[in-house]
């Protein structure tokens, strides 16, 4: 096996953990949010978003990785690194949204004692 041949197949592993975290965080989050009802636990629906979007970050930030790699590695084109940083682009700006909708607040706008608590 030559080098470009264990780069693709690095790649696709890692596209497969991406894909992977989706549908495992998916299912634990369905899981969880099931026995909270249940339960009667609280808000559910809240608890539910913030487990399936955590596990939809995951899965972006492995998907983005095997891009990166493959890319790189492999295809160092204009045309595929040109391809690969609209790939990027909008799976960060995916990510964003999503780091919205489960925390509230933008990654660099964190409240004081969130970051606080990190740091103890």
């Amino acid at each position: 096996m030559d080098f470009q041949h264990l780069i693709e197949s690095v790649g696709e592993l890692m596209d497969l953990a991406g894909v992977a975290a989706i549908v495992l965080g998916a299912v634990a989050a369905t899981i969880a949010a099931a026995a909270a009802a249940m339960r009667r636990r609280g808000p559910v629906y809240e608890e539910y978003r913030q487990r399936l979007g955590r596990s939809i970050l995951l899965g972006l930030e492995l998907l983005v990785a095997a891009d990166i790699i493959r890319t790189v590695a492999v295809t160092p084109t204009f045309e595929s690194v040109g391809i690969l940083a609209i790939i990027v682009l909008i799976r960060t700006f995916l990510s964003y949204s999503l780091q919205l909708e489960v925390t509230g607040s933008l990654p660099w706008k964190r409240p004081a004692g969130e970051l606080k608590s990190k740091n103890e």
